[in-house]
């Protein structure tokens, strides 16, 4: 095994996880734990000590995992992990995962304090002084429709966000042909549990099942990061304006992206940039017969993408794109198993390809 990669990890592949009575956690449990090739070691979080995982997780009980919750020091965990998933509030989970990575382990970060390469956004978006500000830069961003190359080579790995995930999808196919640029506007609606297991007034079920309701409006943190990734894409002079809506749904985001873009690129030319951009991609399908919706993709790695363009006028022209995904698989622990997959050369979708429950 050479310094950069873990391809050549003797299997199953040892794997820890730090933070696992989230949300996130329980999805990444539930996708590792049938696999031949991965076995799950160590389970972390500070609370539910000393609990099994179908104690806290219920719908992982006919799992019968005899793994119970601990509260242990990266120094007592890395010996038993080759990889450890860290999901872990922001700023917690840099100094978390600094540690891991500095104990030999590969890293793979859900949070977003090491997706970030400019110190300033990060101080500004997260409004939060960085524990570690030495190493932006030195974990790859794990969307691996973009960086399967990096993926490959990297043992640090920043999941990228759920909404940053879904936009920078949609817009992929425009930034990377070079038509995207200047003013984007996007709203996207989410589901409660990107929020997290804990409840807050905004996630808790009375006040939101029978509401929408906007929040953080044009300051939410992945606008940086979602900047970042279209311009290293191909995207120049970028102006992101989004609004993020809570939406009375437990999993799911529903994205919706206005841009202005020359007259040339009409109904036809935005149908085979998108095509050209995702027909070769499993988890990606374009629609040509009806709109993206989240009860085609929620419990699944899939995501559905389509587009719309204006009339033109003077020159330009407006086109709309959807995409919707889950936000706690492809959005969240699903993608970072995909980049697990990429990092160990294995093929890219083991255990992802279930298809979304329905209805």
């Amino acid at each position: 095994m050479t310094e950069s990669s873990i391809a050549q990890l003797q299997r199953p592949v040892r794997v820890a996880i730090v933070g696992a009575t989230g949300y996130g956690g329980a999805e990444l449990i539930r996708q590792l734990a049938p696999r031949t090739d991965i076995r799950l070691t160590r389970l972390i979080a500070k609370d539910g000590i000393g609990k099994r995982v179908g104690d806290i997780h219920l719908s992982l009980a006919a799992l019968k995992l005899p793994h119970t919750i601990e509260d242990a020091e990266p120094e007592a965990v890395a010996p038993d992990a080759d990889v450890v998933f860290v999901g872990l509030p922001h700023r917690v989970s840099a100094q978390v995962g600094a540690k891991y990575a500095d104990l030999g382990c590969a890293v793979i970060d859900l949070s977003g304090d090491y997706r970030l390469r400019d110190l300033a956004a990060y101080e500004q978006f997260y409004e939060a002084q960085h524990p570690h500000p030495e190493r932006l830069g030195t974990f790859v961003y794990g969307l691996p429709e973009f960086q399967r190359k990096a993926i490959a080579q990297s043992r640090r790995v920043a999941s990228p966000g759920c909404f940053a995930t879904t936009i920078a999808l949609a817009l992929w196919p425009l930034a990377r042909a070079g038509f995207l640029s200047g003013r984007v506007q996007v709203s996207a609606m989410t589901g409660s549990s990107g929020s997290g297991a804990n409840a807050q007034p905004g996630t808790h079920h009375p006040l939101r099942a029978q509401t929408l309701r906007p929040y953080k409006p044009l300051g939410h943190q992945h606008v940086p990061e979602i900047v970042q990734t279209l311009t290293d894409e191909g995207a120049h002079d970028l102006s992101l304006e989004f609004v993020p809506v809570s939406a009375p749904l437990v999993r799911g985001i529903l994205a919706t992206c206005f841009v202005q873009v020359p007259a040339e690129v009409d109904s036809a030319r935005l149908k085979q940039l998108l095509h050209d951009a995702y027909d070769k991609e499993p988890l990606i399908r374009v629609l040509d017969g009806r709109l993206p919706e989240v009860n085609a993709v929620a419990g699944s790695m899939f995501v559905e993408i389509a587009g719309t363009a204006g009339e033109a006028r003077d020159g330009k022209r407006t086109v709309v794109l959807h995409a919707a995904l889950d936000n706690l698989i492809k959005g969240g622990a699903g993608q970072a198993v995909q980049s697990l997959n990429v990092m160990l050369g294995i093929d890219e979708f083991t255990g992802l390809l279930q298809p979304a429950q329905w209805p």
